[in-house]
């Protein structure tokens, strides 16, 4: 026992002297607590092979180059073969290795922009993603007045990214004027013995006013708060959800033959709830 204790003694001293100065360790996260009301919802519970309902979701038709990509390298469609129901409680967005109207790859990229759009809550999601080098797959949010002054003036939230090559890592980032792009504003969750492509997982931002919370099982991991970012603080309006499975482009790189196809990112369902003080 002596030599147990000798052999530990300096942290029993740290711990006596965190415990003088009243400091305790903590093993869990003390957050505040919020009373959330649900304000919109999709279950994914149609019939399989169905799209994605048109009353909440539109859909990205197209590649990279018309506007709105990263040099990726897919076609986005609105096929069943790359989103639908899997008539279990899910959408599916697939991505394939094959051609379609010029390009070497097809998947799909919905949103709910002109349909649903909210400042500030909890946004959540419950998915298992897809794997590979060269897939990104994404649970985003962008600013509703993304068409009249531009991005990234209108601020984006990604809430989930991850690079299929690394399935173990996600990050939560913000983009906004002065610290878009390679100069975002973001930080990794990694998973330890176990890859995000293995189970489900429910991603989450809390936002208010003068921060952004970021979740991955309830567990936070990073906030952001107004005070530390280094430009102009765009999230103090409406932003709109887009969920997509992109294929290359700036942030992934090319696939490659060790990348298998198809690929499926599994939503089990998207809830956004509103505080109610």
């Amino acid at each position: 026992m002596n030599t147990i204790i000798k052999k530990h003694a300096h942290i029993i001293a740290i711990l006596l002297l965190m415990n003088n100065f009243g400091c305790k360790p903590d093993d869990f996260q003390k957050l505040d607590q919020r009373n959330w009301e649900l304000t919109w919802s999709d279950e994914f519970d149609a019939e399989a092979g169905t799209l994605p309902d048109a009353a909440k979701w539109a859909f990205d038709i197209g590649t990279g180059q018309d506007g709105w990509g990263n040099r990726e390298f897919q076609y986005y469609t609105d096929r069943p073969e790359n989103i639908s129901m899997d008539g279990e409680g899910n959408l599916v967005i697939v991505a394939r290795n094959d051609e379609y109207l010029g390009s070497s790859f097809t998947s799909a990229r919905i949103k709910t922009q002109g349909l649903f759009s909210q400042a500030y809550g909890r946004f959540e999601a419950r998915l298992k993603t897809p794997y590979g080098p060269g897939l990104w797959p994404a649970f985003w949010l962008v600013g509703s007045d993304v068409e009249t002054v531009g991005w990234p003036q209108c601020g984006e939230i990604d809430i989930m990214e991850l690079r299929g090559q690394e399935p173990h890592i996600i990050n939560g980032t913000i983009h906004g004027p002065g610290y878009s792009g390679g100069n975002s504003i973001t930080k990794k969750n990694v998973l330890l013995n176990s890859r995000y492509d293995v189970d489900y997982h429910v991603f989450a931002i809390e936002w208010d006013t003068d921060k952004i919370d970021f979740f991955v099982d309830d567990y936070l991991y990073q906030r952001i708060e107004s005070s530390i970012v280094n430009g102009q603080w765009v999230y103090d309006h409406p932003f709109f959800i887009i969920l997509n499975v992109a294929v290359g482009g700036n942030y992934v790189g090319f696939p490659n033959p060790q990348t298998p196809f198809p690929q499926s990112m599994i939503i089990d369902y998207v809830r956004v709830y509103k505080e109610v003080k």
